[in-house]
């Protein structure tokens, strides 16, 4: 039997090492669709319920695993569908593969249905490959590029197929002019810097006297050598929220997330130390940084694209963290630093660890939010994989969570895309069957396409070794991340009209799938709830009817911000009261641990 081009693309795709393909059927891939028959379903087309979802789980696929994540669409809606998706990727930069269809090339220019320039299409989204395929001939070289360049850059790649150029024989590039071969060889690499950056590196962290380190998601293979470093400089971590669990949270001296949705001691630590290290991070938000000219800094990043552009470093260290690290620790010189800066940064960890028992078991109307999360984080399995979506779930994800080795989390760290939790989840348990996942959204994200992927959750349950998929919901009837936002940042009330969301019975949708579906509306019952979900034989919807009116305060929140926000609220918002009574109470544990670690003091 002939090979088509379709049949090559998968066969490529094997050799490749590629297991799954997160995808959505259309006639614009009709050939591939005929040749997945043909191939007994290898890699494993996984079908979602829209094409953004397709993409999501690739990206999931991808951050939980290392390797490639590929996501398949139509031509025109489909194609246009799989964009947010693959935004999240390259923002994140994570390896993921679109591979499309087009119209027939006889149609193309045409204006025919559903022809839509591609090409351009992707040109942004796709920048480092996008590749139409015109004849058989070109597809190893593109194909295999495409892939290449996809791990190379940490960035979605795109190919795109013709729905004819699908059907051709397959025939392979020849040895003649205009012919460009391919070979499926990958050989690994590392990138290091130069000597006398790293010695010039190391003169700039000796010096310091409190030193601060930054950690994102580039740190995640070198969780040892960042503690080795971090140990001899005396220093504490703050992470990056795509950096959450590249470091234990169990360690002294992490802090925590950083910014917005970060920690006190994060705050504290940027604010006074006098040497910065970032690790694997291009954290944007620079007013969570030092003050320029108050800190000497040193950066550490594989990518020289990335470097020197949120912090005014002296010395940019181009390479891979592990590697690095490697060469930097030998000339750190630790006998010559006192312990001062490093118990300070201890005693603030601690002491914000109490002031967040104190706030999730403050009294909400019904559940307070943050006491959803705390009671979660003991019921954690040492092997979870955790998801949050944006909103203000991922404050509570980022404040509550408490990453232990071998645990993973992630979320769309610069993109912010709403809805990514579920498919994030679903991707994981492809990349993991072994392991459980859990998702924590709120009822905007679930409205949006989560409701839609517990379809794709229950479809393929039985595939994983682990069934278990838990799904906890903040039900507040809120869009409560953007309802805080206007309040703080527009000096505006909730606009009701655009901010309220109906209630909807997410745990009885669940049960309608066969899944386990759990409604939780008193604080006594959160915990019982959690283990429930956990202990389920497949996915569960665990929904909690939370209070909108708990605020997500920023780390350095003050006395003052807190007043201005109140008389916002005043202004005219319909949940009003409950909202500076809880916020009052929310900054009080502040105040009170404040002042407890000043009297322990003077005693």
């Amino acid at each position: 039997m002939s090979t088509k081009v379709a049949d090559h693309v998968l066969q490529r795709l094997r050799e490749w090492g590629v297991e799954h393909v997160f995808g959505y059927p259309g006639d614009g891939i009709n050939g591939l669709l005929a040749a997945w028959g043909r191939a007994d379903n290898q890699p494993l087309f996984i079908q979602s319920r829209h094409e953004e979802m397709s993409a999501f789980q690739a990206v999931g696929y991808a951050k939980f695993s290392g390797r490639l994540g590929v996501c398949a669409a139509t031509s025109g809606p489909g194609a246009i569908h799989l964009l947010n998706g693959l935004y999240d990727a390259k923002l994140d930069h994570v390896p993921v593969l679109a591979i499309v269809g087009q119209t027939h090339r006889t149609a193309m220019g045409g204006s025919y249905q559903q022809e839509v320039d591609l090409h351009t299409l992707y040109k942004d989204v796709a920048s480092d490959f996008v590749e139409t395929v015109t004849v058989p001939e070109q597809l190893p070289n593109v194909l295999d590029r495409a892939i290449r360049t996809a791990y190379a850059r940490r960035a979605p790649t795109a190919v795109i197929i013709p729905g004819d150029v699908q059907e051709l024989e397959y025939s392979a590039p020849t040895h003649e002019f205009k012919m460009v071969p391919s070979s499926l060889d990958s050989s690994s690499w590392t990138a290091t810097p130069a000597d006398d950056s790293v010695r010039r590196a190391a003169e700039i962290l000796n010096s310091g006297d409190k030193v601060a380190i930054l950690v994102g998601q580039g740190a995640s293979g070198a969780r040892a050598e960042v503690e080795q470093i971090a140990e001899l400089l005396g220093a504490g971590v703050a992470k990056a929220l795509l950096g959450k669990d590249a470091l234990s949270d169990e360690l002294p001296y992490v802090t925590g997330a950083i910014g917005l949705l970060g920690t006190r001691p994060s705050y504290e630590l940027m604010r006074d130390c006098d040497t910065l290290l970032t690790i694997g991070s291009s954290f944007p938000y620079t007013q969570f940084l030092p003050d320029f000219g108050k800190a000497r800094g040193v950066q550490i990043d594989i990518d020289p694209h990335m470097v020197g552009m949120r912090y005014p470093y002296e010395v940019n260290l181009v390479g891979d963290a592990k590697a690095t690290l490697e060469r930097l620790i030998p000339l750190i010189r630790s006998e010559e630093r006192g312990r001062e800066w490093y118990d300070t940064v201890c005693d603030n960890v601690a002491r914000w660890h109490e002031v967040m028992d104190r706030r999730a078991n403050l009294s909400a109307d019904p559940i307070n939010p943050e006491y959803v999360t705390r009671a979660l984080d003991p019921l954690l399995p040492d092997n979870a994989i955790v998801s949050s979506d944006s909103g203000s779930a991922a404050n509570w994800y980022a404040r509550h969570l408490t990453m232990r080795p071998g645990m993973r989390g992630s979320l769309s760290g610069t993109l912010a895309t709403m809805g990514c939790g579920v498919p994030y989840a679903i991707g994981a348990k492809f990349a993991h069957p072994d392991r459980p996942a859990i998702a924590l959204v709120g009822d905007g994200a679930m409205q949006m396409n989560g409701l839609a992927e517990l379809i794709t959750a229950a479809k393929y349950k039985d595939l994983w070794e682990d069934p278990r998929l838990v799904v906890g919901i903040f039900n507040n009837h809120d869009l409560n991340q953007v309802t805080w936002e206007m309040r703080a940042m527009e000096g505006a009330p909730s606009f009701l009209p655009s901010q309220e969301l109906p209630d909807v019975q997410y745990a009885a949708f669940a049960r309608s799938l066969g899944l386990t579906g759990i409604r939780v509306e008193k604080p006594e019952d959160v915990a019982a709830a959690w283990h429930a979900g956990l202990e389920a034989d497949g996915p569960a919807v665990i929904e909690f009817l939370t209070d909108p009116a708990v605020p997500p305060i920023p780390p350095h929140a003050t006395w003052d911000q807190m007043e201005a926000t109140a008389a916002s609220i005043l202004k005219g918002d319909a949940d009003r009261g409950s909202m500076i009574r809880q916020g009052f109470k929310a900054k009080m544990q502040d105040f009170l641990q404040g002042r407890e670690g000043r009297d322990k003091k003077s005693g």
